[in-house]
């Protein structure tokens, strides 16, 4: 029976792909390109290998830069020299954020240190945020998939600057749901997300910035990707999906045996939106981000869109739809 059943999720599959594929590509040519500078902490979890592996296949994304955040941010930027270089989109500048203790496991480290050492010193994250934010007023969006100590001290060193940024869309926070390992069970209560509890002061200033802010909080984040849809991408060939796959396998080979081999992409939610923000509709909603860690609905003027849920055939429609298309020309 459970083979049947994969058998009938793989056609359906393979039907969602070929009916959306020429409508995504008609609003790829009417639409203006968002210009991104992605902050990210690639290397830990694998959500971030899939969320960049969507970006650089959306022509509606235009990858201003991509900044190194939490932990070793330098060997993260090694890793993005080798998967850019290896997936043709080695234009792409990377910028080293500022480094921090991390008592997370640096899973993907094997794949970053095979990545070439750089020729000279890379161009420091918060000089590169604000120098972008400045030559393009009104016009960077800031996806933010980690801890949030780069965007924090970008506002420490111009508030005015970062003021002008047109958003940040962001994975973060927990509102009225925590963390679980299944939709089958019951929700827990609101719990201290990675991102936040990581550094509360950067997301407390973020908060109070007042830049329009789209929060993807693990109401709406936790998101699986099981076996049909993983073994279509790691079965598709592609230089990039094929570096998706090594890296998934370096992420199940540091935590087995203890945890799941199904992950979960939390930081492709934000992206998904980008592409078609009715993939997760948002509400308004005044976020208070107390000194433990935990992100607060309270009552008065909204600080943020916030998606408290999402349309997960939506998301997969567009995830897969992307991850399966011919690769995209280097940006």
């Amino acid at each position: 029976m459970s083979v049947c059943l994969a058998l009938l999720r793989r056609a359906a599959l393979a039907s969602v792909l070929t009916c959306t594929a020429l409508a995504a590509g008609q609003a790829t040519a009417t639409a203006a390109a968002h210009k991104v500078i992605v902050d990210m902490d690639i290397g830990d979890d694998i959500d971030d290998a899939f969320a960049l592996a969507l970006l650089l296949q959306s022509p509606e994304i235009e990858i201003v830069g991509i900044t190194t955040d939490w932990g070793d941010t330098a060997l993260r930027g090694r890793l993005l020299e080798r998967l850019l270089r290896e997936t043709g989109h080695a234009g792409i500048p990377v910028a080293q954020g500022i480094a921090t203790p991390n008592p997370t496991p640096f899973t993907q480290a094997r794949y970053a240190q095979q990545g070439l050492a750089p020729a000279q010193p890379p161009p420091d994250a918060i000089d590169f945020i604000l120098r972008e934010i400045k030559r393009q007023p009104g016009q960077i969006t800031i996806l933010a998939l980690g801890p949030l100590t780069n965007i924090g001290a970008a506002i420490a060193r111009d508030p005015v600057a970062f003021g002008t940024v047109k958003q940040v869309v962001m994975m973060g926070g927990s509102v009225r749901a925590g963390y679980r390992k299944s939709q089958y069970v019951p929700v827990r209560p609101a719990d201290k997300e990675y991102n936040i509890a990581s550094d509360v002061k950067g997301a407390q200033a973020l908060f109070g910035s007042g830049v329009p802010i789209v929060m993807m909080p693990l109401d709406s984040t936790q998101i699986r990707l099981d076996e049909v849809e993983r073994n279509a991408i790691f079965g598709h060939g592609s230089p990039l999906t094929d570096a998706v796959t090594l890296l998934y396998h370096q992420w199940i080979d540091t935590y087995q045996p203890w945890s799941s081999n199904m992950p979960s992409l939390f930081d492709v939610v934000p992206v998904t939106w980008l592409l078609d923000p009715a993939s997760c509709p948002t509400t308004p909603l005044r976020i208070a981000v107390t000194d433990d860690g935990l992100t607060r609905e309270v009552a008065g003027k909204a600080n943020a869109q916030v998606c408290l849920a999402s349309d997960q055939p939506r998301f997969f429609n567009i995830f897969m739809q992307r991850l399966l298309a011919a690769p995209q020309k280097a940006q």
